[in-house]
């Protein structure tokens, strides 16, 4: 059984369609398209942040989206942790203060703070605001909120491509440690395939037979 299936039909006001099917086993899967394919907004949808026109999308056993039953959870209800491009940490709140929401977020205790901590190199920025740290660095500290939420599935909107190209290797090398250390099913997007072929298990590719204006 897939971990997740997705079988969704979106369009935007603006006239963009999408019309997309996969399933993910455990591991990582990497959907891969170019700019404007559609990636991101199928991270939304599984997250809840957007709702599609029809379809279904579950995770497990768990019903997160089906348009012909009238299900539609909600983000905090779907068990999904998420890392934005843009990692959205909160400004006016210290690394530890970030990672703790994400902790305070959810009520399993399966993922322990100090393990969060040590993983992901973080003990030297715990008290550090967000504007004083590097990209790899938000972006480690964004893993770590999204793991601590203990969620059932892990999305990663282009992981790699906001960072210097010397800081890729070390960043990905921290993903694969939490993700195996966690045993937590990955979903990652990416525009460019060479920059993860070496970090997904499976490669799925999003495309204009997919979606389209």
């Amino acid at each position: 059984m897939s971990v997740l299936r997705f079988d969704c039909r979106f369009t935007y006001p603006a006239g963009f369609h999408l019309n997309f099917t996969f399933a993910a086993e455990g591991g990582v899967t990497a959907l891969v398209g170019p700019s404007g394919s559609g990636k991101t907004t199928v991270l939304h949808l599984i997250a809840g942040l957007l709702t599609p026109q029809a379809g279904t999308i579950s995770l497990r056993c768990k019903v997160l989206f089906d348009s012909k039953q009238c299900v539609n959870l909600r983000p905090e209800q779907r068990g999904v942790g998420y890392v934005f491009q843009d990692y959205q940490l909160f400004p006016h709140l210290n690394v530890e203060q970030n990672l703790r929401y994400g902790q305070r977020r959810t009520r399993k205790t399966g993922v322990d703070f100090d393990k969060i901590v040590s993983i992901l190199e973080l003990a030297d920025f715990l008290r550090r605001p967000p504007h004083s740290l590097s990209g790899g660095q938000k972006q480690r500290v964004a893993v770590g909120r999204a793991l601590l939420r203990s969620p059932q599935l892990l999305l990663l909107d282009e992981p790699l491509s906001a960072l210097d190209p010397s800081l890729r290797a070390a960043v990905a090398d921290h993903l694969v440690k939490a993700i195996e250390e966690f045993h937590i099913p990955t979903l990652l997007v990416s525009h460019d395939r060479e920059s993860i072929d070496w970090l997904a298990h499976t490669t799925i590719s999003l495309n204009q037979t997919n979606s389209g204006a």
